[in-house]
């Protein structure tokens, strides 16, 4: 099974899955059929992602978005103050201790805090 998202103004709407048999061209899966049949039955435009982070960096889900110029989904952003570095991930602007404990992202204070 493949699965492809539905992309409007750069964000992922939907994702669903399409059975490999719709993928086929001259007994070879590609993408691009992938994308046609999405497009044929749901209109829009569709993007394939991978449910095993293979291709585009991660498997897109509802509210990611996508960067067409780096060809990646990108996760929603977790707190206001995080930033996207370049590998298309959000970090904190501290980074997360690492004594063992258990923390948990504070954004008021723009620190991590002992979970309770």
């Amino acid at each position: 099974m493949a699965h492809f998202a539905k992309i409007e103004n750069g964000l992922v709407t939907s994702v669903i899955v399409v059975h490999n048999n719709e993928l086929l061209l001259n007994g070879v899966e590609t993408e691009s059929k992938g994308r046609e049949f999405c497009r044929n039955l749901l209109g829009g435009e569709w993007i394939q992602t991978s449910y095993r982070n293979i291709f585009r960096k991660q498997f897109a889900g509802v509210g990611y978005s996508y960067d067409e110029t780096s060809d990646v989904f990108i996760a929603p952003k977790p707190y206001p103050s995080w930033l996207l570095n370049a590998s298309h991930d959000w970090i904190p602007p501290t980074d997360y201790p690492l004594d063992g404990k258990i923390y948990v992202w504070n954004e008021a204070s723009l620190n991590w805090i002992i979970e309770n």
